[in-house]
């Protein structure tokens, strides 16, 4: 059976500004089979939270449920609720074997939320996940580096340049969804 491949998400806080963008490209082996998979949301429960996606999307989809219980629990501390998430996922016989990676933003935080139990903040303002990760991972290091962009510009530029490496990119951002700043 051939493995279906999808979708990059890169995030990035800048000046106060958190965006995260998807390409929203899902291959079944060598076909691609869609260019835009919406993998990037705002979520209703708590304030200014968004959320990316990688994966299989029904797996990341019962996850991103998950979160959100767990984030109405926690009065919306983006932390907290990650936490519990990720005890539920690698307790919960079921849930324990998605596969998918979440990546969660607020204004103040960016979060990976792994099926290893893993939450992880990172050193810099900068995480991507998906198949073309690492490549917008690098390209939005050195836009945050050595530009002025501003964080939804440089999303979106590093799954361009992921998209230029990685086959399973499109390059394309399918959504690009911010928080904080002016407005």
């Amino acid at each position: 059976m051939e493995r279906m491949h999808g979708t990059t998400i890169v995030a990035v806080r800048r000046d106060g500004v958190t965006a995260i963008a998807g390409d929203g490209q899902v291959t079944l082996g060598q076909t691609i089979m869609k260019t835009g998979a919406v993998k990037v949301r705002r979520l209703e429960q708590g304030e200014g939270i968004l959320v990316g996606f990688a994966g299989a999307v029904a797996d990341a989809l019962v996850l991103v449920e998950k979160f959100e219980g767990a984030l109405s629990g926690a009065k919306g501390n983006l932390q907290r609720a990650a936490i519990e998430t990720a005890k539920l996922w690698r307790s919960d016989r079921i849930l324990r074997n998605l596969e998918a990676m979440l990546v969660l933003a607020d204004r103040h935080s960016l979060l990976l939320l792994s099926g290893n139990g893993e939450v992880l903040s990172p050193d810099e303002p900068v995480m991507a996940v998906g198949s073309g990760g690492p490549y917008a991972l690098a390209a939005a290091k050195a836009l945050l580096r050595y530009s002025s962009l501003p964080a939804p510009q440089i999303a979106e530029q590093a799954i361009r340049i992921a998209g230029e490496i990685d086959l399973y990119t499109s390059g394309q951002a399918t959504q690009v969804l911010s928080i904080g700043g002016e407005g």
